[in-house]
C-alpha cells in the first residue's frame, strides 16, 4: 500500500500477462483500467519485461496467460519461478485463457484444471484463484496449422460460426463482475 496525495492508503495491484495473438493483453489492459477506476494502484506489465520488477511493491498480483497446445506461454513459467518467494503469502491470482472455456464440455473443463495443476506442480506456484476466461478465435493472426487446430476447436464448440473471421468469446461483464468482487474481498 502507498498514500496518494490525499492521504488515503492505496493498494497497489500488478496485472502481468503473457500473450500470444493478442487477447490476454485485451484482458489484462481491461482489467487494470478497471482495477484503477476503483481506486488500486495498477502497474500493468508484459511478462517479457519482468526481469527487474520487484513483486514485494505490490499487495496483489494478477497474472494473465492463454493455453495453446496444454501449455502456457515460457514467460509466465519464467516468471513465476523467479518470483517465487516474492508471490508466497500475498494475494495472487490466475487468469487462463482459452477457447475450452468458451464451452460447456465437462472433459474440455477437467483438461483445463489438469493443466494449471501440472503448471503449478512444475512450477511449485498455487494462485489463491484460478479463473478460466474463454479467449478469441482469430484466423487472420494464425499461421497454417494453428489455424487448421483452432478451426477443428471452433467447429466443435460454436458450429455456427463463420471460421474465416475473427470473433472474440470473452464475457466480459462477467469478467467485470468477478473483477469487482475480488477487488473487494
Amino acid at each position: 500500500m502507498y498514500e496518494d496525495r490525499m492521504g488515503a492508503l492505496v493498494m497497489k495491484l500488478l496485472v502481468g500477462y503473457a500473450t500470444k495473438e493478442g487477447q490476454s493483453r485485451k484482458i489484462a489492459r481491461y482489467l487494470a483500467d478497471r482495477a484503477a477506476d476503483k481506486g488500486y494502484g495498477v502497474e500493468l506489465l508484459s511478462l517479457q519485461d519482468t526481469e527487474d520488477i520487484q513483486v514485494t511493491r505490490f499487495d496483489e498480483v494478477l497474472l494473465i496467460a492463454p493455453v495453446h497446445a496444454g501449455h502456457y506461454p515460457k514467460t509466465l513459467g519464467e516468471f513465476v519461478s523467479a518470483q517465487a518467494d516474492s508471490l508466497k503469502g500475498k494475494p495472487t491470482r490466475f487468469i487462463s485463457v482459452s477457447l475450452a472455456a468458451a464451452g460447456h464440455d465437462a472433459e474440455d473443463w477437467r483438461n483445463l484444471d489438469k493443466i494449471v495443476d501440472d503448471f503449478a506442480n512444475a512450477t511449485g506456484w498455487q494462485p489463491t484463484e484460478v479463473k478460466h476466461v474463454a479467449g478469441a478465435y482469430k484466423p487472420s493472426q494464425y499461421d497454417i496449422l494453428t489455424r487448421f487446430i483452432m478451426r477443428r476447436i471452433i467447429t466443435a464448440k460454436d458450429p455456427e460460426a463463420d471460421l474465416g473471421i475473427d470473433k472474440d468469446y470473452t464475457d466480459w461483464s462477467a469478467l467485470e463482475a468477478w473483477l469487482d468482487k475480488v477487488l473487494v474481498a
